[in-house]
């Protein structure tokens, strides 16, 4: 009823010949939600808290960018599991460093890894963590980093690539601008940290995680790269959807080398996530512009990737079978059944609910002045855009 409802109201506005271009885009999403519509309404199901934190006390993780954002989100939900946490990133107490990239709050001047680290620490649990301040852009720091977690803890069941240089011109429209205009600084700030500190960070703990799978019985190491969609499509620019597209080959790839070693690695995409500098960017006025209008109230908590990270370590089975793929955070949520930290389960970015709200019912009515009827935005399908399709090009923007 939805879809035949929703096509009759497009076909109305499309005969008044308004903005017809804009309304076939809502027509052929609508059109291709009904063959699978059936499949959709079962899949809907109440949001119930149901995350269960498991156990991972006997394990040894190396967090990356765990001073803020998503790097210390998913540092937080290891040391609540259990694990031992080596809490790596740049800014650091004892070194004097902080960050100035991006202005984080004046809530957020204290984002090190000492603070991640005593987060942890003062968990109830057996959760453990050790600060470490590096630059994941040196060698030698990383290689130091592995030796002082093999003579500390003798193994390393988990590595979670998620240093990232931030890229110039974020707080405004120029980050979406055209790569010539860009030039070499976003390429660099874009491949240098997140791409080239992702590999090297796995060059050198791959012999301790070798040497893990073989010492510690049934336990199966696992390398997550935090990549995004941007990997699949066209997001913000170029030389940002390139360095994801990397990563996610980076986790493909070493897996067919690691896989008879039992080392699993995988690709992870959280969604739009409400980190320190995104809200911070928002209560500024400078979201809207950056990231080309999403609605930053949808978005995850940087925990909910750490709950992924935490669920898939205690499921070889599935790390195991889902080995070099791509896994969405979101996805996996909903999977599993675990929600994120304020009891939502947030949609998927190439989920219906995400892509019809962000981008195609702001456009409609910004073009035709009218606001759309609420049966229209009250009962979008719970529906995921094939990888196929959503991968066909950029969304619709309103620029």
């Amino acid at each position: 009823l939805f879809v035949v409802s929703l096509t009759r109201y497009c076909t109305m506005l499309i005969s008044h010949r308004r903005h017809a271009s804009t309304y076939l885009i809502l027509v052929a999403l609508s059109s291709l939600t009904a063959s699978f519509f059936v499949n959709a309404l079962s899949s809907i199901t109440s949001v119930v808290d149901s995350y269960a934190v498991p156990n991972l006390g006997s394990k040894v993780a190396i967090v990356t960018g765990a001073s803020r954002g998503i790097g210390k989100g998913i540092a937080l939900e290891l040391g609540r599991a259990g694990m031992t946490v080596y809490v790596a990133s740049r800014s650091s107490r004892s070194t004097g460093f902080l960050s100035t990239e991006r202005d984080l709050g004046e809530d957020n001047r204290d984002c090190t890894v000492e603070r991640t680290a005593d987060e942890i620490n003062d968990m109830a649990g057996d959760g453990r963590a050790i600060p470490i301040p590096m630059d994941i852009s040196n060698d030698d720091e990383i290689a130091a980093l592995v030796e002082k977690v093999k003579e500390e803890c003798g193994r390393l069941d988990a590595v979670v690539c998620s240093a990232f240089n931030t890229p110039p011109d974020l707080n405004d429209a120029s980050f979406r601008d055209d790569f010539w205009k860009q030039g070499a600084p976003m390429w660099d700030a874009c491949h240098g940290v997140g791409l080239r500190g992702s590999y090297m960070t796995c060059c050198e703990s791959v012999p301790l995680m070798i040497d893990t799978a073989k010492s510690k019985g049934g336990t199966r190491p696992l390398i997550a790269i935090i990549s995004s969609f941007g990997g699949k499509s066209y997001t913000f620019n170029v030389a940002y959807g390139v360095g994801k597209a990397a990563a996610d080959r980076l986790a493909s790839d070493m897996a067919l080398q690691l896989s008879k070693h039992n080392i699993d690695t995988i690709s992870l995409y959280p969604g739009v996530v409400r980190t320190e500098g995104n809200v911070e960017m928002d209560k500024r006025g400078e979201w809207s512009a950056a990231s080309g209008g999403l609605d930053l109230s949808m978005g995850e908590s940087p925990q909910f990737t750490g709950r992924a990270v935490a669920s898939l370590l205690a499921e070889s089975a599935l790390t195991e079978e889902r080995s070099g793929d791509v896994v969405v955070v979101a996805e996996l949520a909903k999977e599993l059944g675990f929600t994120d930290i304020d009891g939502r389960m947030p949609p998927s970015i190439r989920n219906l609910k995400f892509i019809l709200p962000n981008f195609v019912f702001p456009q409609i009515e910004k073009e035709s002045g009218t606001s759309l009827p609420g049966w229209i935005t009250d009962n979008v399908p719970d529906y995921l855009l094939p990888w196929s399709i959503f991968s066909s090009g950029p969304p619709p923007t309103s620029d």
